[in-house]
């Protein structure tokens, strides 16, 4: 489904990532662990459109889309939820939900927005505060949905479990087995490298920009370098 081919993305004159090789089939739930700074919500940003890449190519199906606007990505079936929720907090729950959907015409939207209802049922009793009001867990929870609302085929999660507590986290990921069971393909990048590898059918390790290891979930979660290095082991 998704495809990357030498991705490298600078800031300035400064390389954020270098070489990037990676693939995505689909159906699959793919994890991306590595040290803070390793450039991995940079690599979710450069896959959204978001970040410019400089050298290198992306392809989604098949079809190349390394210069393609974020939104023409949107249309194309790709959507990120961002670090930090970024929810529009003066906005109602389901104001912040339809503009998940402004790339779909509103016959698609009122049945998407019953959809999220139904997998946060915490959104639907919620529907008219604003998203301000919301607790960590439910601000996570609307801004996967947000994501949801545009119909995607490949969501890219960045760091969804960040500061929730330990109940929350579990929900969190519960959802996100969930939706790969409802067979959207996943790109997940999150600090719990222990949890994030143990749902993954496949993972890559980032570090300063460039990936050094490779393979299926369980393999690198008994590997003895990632143990020491991002599970505490």
């Amino acid at each position: 489904m998704l495809e990357t081919a030498g991705l490298t993305s600078h800031y300035g004159r400064i390389p954020a990532l270098t070489g990037i090789d990676l693939k995505i089939a689909p159906g699959e739930l793919v994890a991306l662990v590595g040290a803070n700074g390793a450039g991995k919500t940079t690599l979710l940003r450069a896959l959204s459109g978001v970040q410019r890449v400089t050298a290198g190519e992306v392809r989604f199906e098949g079809v190349d889309i390394t210069t393609a606007r974020p939104d023409a990505r949107v249309r194309l079936g790709i959507a990120q939820v961002p670090e930090g929720r970024q929810v529009f907090g003066p906005l109602s729950v389901e104001d912040n939900l339809l503009l998940g959907a402004y790339v779909r015409p509103l016959r698609e939207a009122r049945p998407a927005l019953g959809r999220v209802y139904g997998m946060f049922p915490a959104l639907a009793e919620r529907r008219h505060l604003a998203a301000g009001m919301l607790s960590g867990g439910q601000q996570q929870m609307l801004a996967i949905g947000r994501a949801l609302m545009a119909g995607p085929r490949l969501l890219l999660l960045d760091e969804p479990s960040m500061g929730l507590a330990p109940r929350l986290v579990t929900e969190i990921f519960a959802a996100i087995r969930a939706l790969r069971a409802a067979g959207i393909t996943i790109f997940l990048v999150d600090q719990n490298a222990r949890a994030a590898l143990a749902i993954a059918d496949r993972g890559y390790v980032l570090e300063t920009g460039r990936i050094v290891l490779a393979g299926a979930g369980a393999e690198l979660a008994a590997n003895e370098a990632v143990k020491r290095a991002y599970l505490g082991l």
